[in-house]
């Protein structure tokens, strides 16, 4: 009895992580209204277009080839490494890291620098929405 209700706690809480709270829920309205503005057919975000900007490689600003999966890994539930500082980056994965998606200054901030890291450019709304969406759940 105590498994069950120790597995339901845990299930509660991953479904509560990958909910948006009401600041990142904002921005992404925000993010679907640029991108409507820039392309009058957009509907929603996608999960498989942001699947494939997160794991194409480019050649990026240090003039290596890289991806987002270069350093944040494949599987968002574990921890990457900055291929540049070899710094230790927390899983992407709200599930894994409930911290993830709470902070919209830090979500602005770490898609812009890493949009220039891998593409050399700021992304679109389009894609960082796409990116936010596959993120959110894949995670």
């Amino acid at each position: 009895m105590i498994k069950l209700l120790l597995a339901s706690l845990v299930a509660v809480s991953l479904i509560q992580a990958k909910e948006l709270n009401t600041q990142m829920q904002e921005f992404m309205n925000t993010l679907k209204v640029e991108a409507k503005k820039q392309n009058p057919n957009f509907k929603e975000f996608d999960y498989a277009r942001g699947e494939e900007i997160f794991t194409t490689e480019a050649i990026g600003k240090k003039g290596k080839l890289i991806s987002c999966v270069s350093c944040h890994t494949d599987t968002l539930s574990n921890k990457g490494m900055n291929k540049h500082t070899n710094k230790v980056i927390e899983p992407l994965s709200p599930s894994a890291n409930t911290q993830r998606f709470t902070d919209i200054k830090d979500v602005k901030k770490w898609l812009r620098r890493n949009f220039n890291d891998v593409y050399k450019r700021e992304g679109t709304a389009l894609e960082k929405g796409d990116v936010i969406t596959y993120m959110i759940k894949k995670g």
